[in-house]
This record gives C-alpha cells, structure tokens and sequence, in this order.
C-alpha cells in the first residue's frame, strides 16, 4: 500500500510539473506524524490563479481533519507548535466562511476514508511562491500542518480543529 500511495503520489507530481510547465516556482514539503513517520506529501505550483496545493496522506485517522498552513518552517514533534499561527500576512479573521475574509493559511479539511488515506487539491488565489508577505516561501519559512478534527470554518484563531497531528516544511522545489 505504502509504495503503490508513493507511485501514486509521484505521477501526481510529474503530471502537475508537466501541466504548469510554464510555472517558474514549485514547492513541496514531507508532511510527517508526531513520531517521525512519514504520512504524505503536498506539492505548491504558481499559476495565473494562484497557487495550488495538492496533499495526498496515509496512516491518519478516518475523518475530517482541518489542514492549514502555519507561520514557520519549523515542524518540532511532538505537538507542532514550533509552526506557530496560521500563516496570515493581511490580518484577516479565521476560516473561509468569516465575511471579514480569512487567513492566507485557511486550507478548510481532508476527508480521511476507512482506510487511512486521503487527498486534497484547493487553490490558494492570494498566495505567491514568489516574493512578498504572503509568500509561502518567505526567509522564514512555513509549513503545512493537519489537525486532529475538523475545521469549522469560522471560530478565530483556528477553527477549533484540535490538536497538531501532522506537520511538513515547505521548500522550493529545486
């Protein structure tokens, strides 16, 4: 299951690399437990929309789960916190139903099956790969990070979607 969910995940990777082939930047990060373990992927590629985001995970409680990127590229187990915040460089209010706009880091949830896995792909309108405040890959850095629950969506700061489960550093792709 481990190798066929990386294969997977690979071709997902070339496919998108190939479709934005014009894309100038690319990102991914390692997403990982709090034992270490790794649990999934997410890649970032800049388009004219934007930047999408697609995260495919294994091994994670069956569910919905809130998924965020955070402030920093620091991912210490066992809680996460080291990420801090949720990345939100214009100041808004939390989740993507709040009419007073919402944070840059609001990805909304992954649906997690019976079987442990699960995937993503949402566009991110008002973040850059590029240079900026709202850069994902600012001198900093951020990282991408997975809740124990879900995410309702609207309550400040985080949705109350429960603890860190899941954390990954985003980087360049080189």
């Amino acid at each position: 299951m481990k190798v066929l969910f990386i294969a997977i995940f690979t071709l997902g990777l070339f496919y998108a690399a190939n479709l934005y082939a014009d894309s100038s930047t690319l990102a991914k990060s390692k997403i990982k437990n709090s034992s270490g373990e790794v649990v999934g992927f997410a890649t970032f590629i800049e388009n004219s929309q934007g930047v999408s985001i697609s995260v495919q995970v294994q091994n994670l409680t069956t569910g919905s789960h809130g998924i965020h990127i955070h402030q920093k590229g620091r991912c210490e187990a066992p809680d996460f916190k080291s990420a801090g915040g949720h990345f939100n460089p214009f100041g808004k209010s939390h989740g993507t139903k709040n009419p007073e706009g919402y944070h840059l880091g609001d990805l909304g949830n992954i649906q997690i099956g019976p079987d442990g896995t699960g995937s993503l792909l949402v566009n991110s309108p008002l973040s850059t790969l590029g240079d900026g405040k709202n850069s994902l890959l600012k001198k900093d850095g951020t990282s991408i990070v997975i809740h124990s629950g879900p995410d309702d969506l609207v309550s400040d700061p985080s949705g109350n979607a429960g603890s860190r489960v899941a954390c990954g550093i985003i980087r360049k792709l080189k």
